[in-house]
């Protein structure tokens, strides 16, 4: 790993810090083979994902953060409510970022073979942005898989996407705002973020002609939603249509 690392340009201080001395994580291969089935149903999913609680939080946060979304989010045309979706939605609006040390993790997870090649590409992602100085070892906190700060971008979505929101050199996705809210919607532009163009919406009657797709969450004799390009784009950072769904209404409701 080392001679990897070093090979993708991480300085030898960088991997002394973070490799010397390094120990698995118990608890990381415990969530890693006992990971719950995904059972729960689209009314289940979206009670918790965009609870009351979580729009009405929403609501209230939206103006204090409205003037720094939008000095990012206005000219790439996509709505301030559609960031405070992902932001409310990945971190519950900054408060849970994960506990894990995220080099340990992902260590440990590369160590015992799971999905090794992804999850050793995204130690050595890890390991470049240490080396990069966009934060500390021990603040690089994250889920047990590695997603970290308040977007929970894994590491090699923070090379591609994370953005410097207020010039300082470094791009803090854990504790600066500006620079959180200028990776998400440096990721929605990125992966083909359509300006003046909604999502979709939940329809009623016949599926109109629109070209979209038409997505039933709960089958044939549940609700049914028309999709646009902004859809795909929302999947793109998740490949869950009940994850695009929520996204989609949590923005609509906070905006609404």
């Amino acid at each position: 790993m080392r001679a990897e690392a070093a090979r993708a340009g991480v300085d030898a201080g960088t991997l002394d810090a973070a490799l010397s001395g390094i120990e698995p994580i118990p608890r990381v291969v415990e969530l890693a083979r006992n990971q719950p089935e995904f059972k729960m149903s689209f009314d289940e999913y979206m009670a918790i994902v965009v609870s009351d609680e979580r729009v009405r939080r929403g609501r209230e946060l939206l103006p204090d953060n409205r003037a720094l979304i939008d000095r990012f989010a206005v000219p790439a045309g996509i709505p301030t409510s559609m960031v405070m979706s992902l932001w409310g939605i990945e971190s519950n609006y900054g408060k849970l970022l994960g506990d894990f040390e995220v080099v340990p993790a992902l260590a440990t997870l590369t160590y015992n073979g799971f999905r090794t090649s992804f999850f050793r590409q995204q130690l050595i992602a890890a390991l470049q942005i240490l080396s990069q100085g966009h934060i500390a070892l021990h603040s690089m906190k994250g889920s047990w898989a590695g997603a970290m700060g308040q977007c929970q971008f894994i590491p090699t979505s923070f090379l591609a996407f994370a953005a410097d929101g207020d010039g300082d050199g470094r791009m803090d996705i854990w504790t600066n705002k500006a620079d959180v809210f200028a990776s998400v919607v440096n990721y929605l532009k990125r992966v083909g973020w359509k300006p003046g163009l909604e999502w979709g919406g939940e329809i009623d009657g016949p599926t109109p002609g629109s070209g979209g797709r038409i997505v039933r969450p709960s089958g044939a004799s549940g609700p049914a939603y028309r999709t646009t390009a902004n859809f795909q784009a929302i999947l793109r950072w998740n490949q869950s249509d009940f994850f695009g769904l929520a996204v989609g209404i949590l923005s609509d409701r906070i905006g609404g």
